[in-house]
This record gives C-alpha cells, structure tokens and sequence, in this order.
C-alpha cells in the first residue's frame, strides 16, 4: 500500500478559542474542497473566516508543490489545538481585579486527492 500525498496549511496562534473553531470544522472535515470552500465562505462564524484561509492555503500548497487537481482534493483532516493562553486582569470595584484569559487556536487542514 502507498502512501497517500496530501497538503497542510496551519494557522499558528489566531485569536479565537479552540472551541469555536472546532465547531466551524465539524462542518467541512470529509467533504470535497471546492464545496468545503463554499460552506465556509457563507457560515457567519468568525472562526469561519479563519478555516477559510486555512483551507484556501492548503488547496494552494496542494496544487503549487504536489501537482494535484483542485477537483479531486477533499479534506483529509480538520482540527484545532489549544495555543498559548494570554491571562488579563479587569479592574473592579473596591480596588479588585477579576482575571480572565485570550484564548488562542492553532488550526492545521490537510487534503488530499481521492
């Protein structure tokens, strides 16, 4: 059995909480590129925006340095890991601060050719 040649693209470090955006990959993991690109483009999600460009450099990645066909890529794998956590303080009253933290994502896409 061969190997199969696939594409990645990530996005390192984007400001959204991994939550978010593993909701928005739920939607496209499995399914063919173009319309993969097509559910993204009209999923109002901000996390959308961001696969979105994840996916467009993978397709691109395929294409430029493997050789593949854009008809045939489908997406192999979708996830989102956790970044790193920026902790804030918010000031409150008498002279407190409540902490909260800036999650961030590291999203990774990966197509392949079927």
């Amino acid at each position: 059995m061969e190997a199969k040649t696939m594409a990645r693209a990530m996005a390192r470090q984007a400001r959204i909480a991994p939550t978010k955006v593993r909701q928005v990959l739920t939607l496209i993991r499995g399914k063919g590129a173009e319309e993969a690109l097509t559910i993204l483009r009209f999923s109002p999600q901000k996390a959308a925006r961001i696969v979105y460009k994840v996916l467009q450099s993978a397709v691109a990645n395929a294409e430029h340095n493997y050789g593949m066909d854009m008809d045939k890529l489908y997406v192999l794998t979708a996830f989102a890991d956790q970044g790193p956590v920026m902790k804030r303080f918010r000031p409150v009253s008498m002279g407190r601060a409540h902490p909260y933290v800036h999650r961030t994502s590291h999203v990774t896409v990966t197509v392949a050719e079927r």
